[in-house]
């Protein structure tokens, strides 16, 4: 039916804005020369949760997995060294510092008391170093969609140092946004499952305005210079078999990182999607395995109240 020209239609009304149910506080705190920047929910006095965030992300964007959850909890999140909020390190990113800046951020914020870990992603596989090489630092952990990297032969050295010298050569750079809107797009084209309220919220966290107008993310493009060694996974079971701190791994059903440590199962009859997962944690003793249906790698953001009731109840 055509609308009269007299009749004016309605603007769909716009979304409301993502509330946290839980109030955030930061702040910075100098973790071996840099200052890092620091998310924390809860009271302080409350079991404490310290959470660790994956690559390219920032500790405030475990603020729906926080507001899912039912306990009362300190919940502790940095930026890790270069991203986000905190300080950028001039001469790139080895994987050790961040496992001695996790030593140094549960000395400052629990002395003499074993952790609970909870990392995604990167920070999982900080947080299975760490308890592996400090065991009796940390009491629980809890590993989301965080299973190590594809390994690599020895033979791939040579290009992996050429790769790395090539890269400081051209330092690699983020691209820049025209508003905090187009970074929420771009995060949920990457992510279909994050609703536009929450894409909108993290936008603000993930990117800043520049002088120049322009959103950049504002962790620091160096990130992207890859590791001029090898990833040998025989040394990092020696780690995780080293563990004695309860572990949970979280998987994400729809998770695209088995295959891409090449443990998917290929061909016909194959039917556990998660077979190199599991094989993998049979390096991790006593750790239980749990997937959350319906989620992508980005499982916090996607199932929070599945993922905070899992955590839960295996805390509990």
């Amino acid at each position: 039916m055509a609308v009269p020209k007299d009749e004016v239609t309605a603007a769909p009304p716009a979304a409301r804005p993502y509330a946290p149910r839980r109030p955030a506080r930061t702040s910075r705190v100098d973790v071996r020369g840099l200052a890092l920047h620091v998310t924390q929910w809860g009271r302080e006095g409350a079991p404490r949760l310290f959470l660790l965030h994956g690559w390219m992300d920032v500790g405030a964007s475990f603020q729906f997995l926080v507001d899912a959850l039912e306990r009362e909890w300190h919940v502790i999140a940095p930026d890790l060294r270069g991203f986000g909020r905190s300080e950028w390190q001039p001469h790139g990113y080895w994987f050790a510092d961040y496992v001695a800046d996790c030593e140094a951020l549960i000395a400052h914020f629990a002395p003499g008391e074993p952790a609970t870990l909870v990392g995604h992603s990167l920070g999982a596989n900080v947080a299975l170093h760490y308890a592996g090489v400090r065991p009796g630092r940390v009491a629980a952990l809890v590993a989301l969609d965080g299973f190590g990297i594809p390994s690599e032969p020895a033979d791939a050295a040579p290009r992996k140092l050429e790769a790395w010298l090539d890269a400081l050569a051209r330092p690699p750079a983020f691209a820049s946004y025209d508003s905090y809107e187009a970074v929420a797009a771009r995060l949920t084209r990457n992510d279909p499952r994050l609703a536009p309220d929450k894409a909108a919220w993290l936008a603000r966290h993930w990117a800043a305005k520049g002088t120049d107008g322009r959103v950049r993310l504002t962790s620091d493009p160096r990130h992207k210079i890859p590791f001029p060694h090898v990833y040998r996974l025989e040394e990092v079971f020696a780690v995780w078999r080293r563990i004695r701190a309860r572990t949970l791994w979280i998987a994400a059903a729809d998770s695209h990182i088995p295959r891409w440590l090449d443990a998917h199962p290929e061909g016909e009859g194959a039917t556990d999607s998660l077979a190199g997962v599991r094989a993998r944690m049979a390096h991790v003793p006593g750790a239980t395995l749990v997937t959350i249906p319906d989620a992508g790698h980005m499982l916090h953001h996607d199932q929070p109240e599945a993922v905070a009731r899992a955590i839960e109840q295996f805390l509990r």
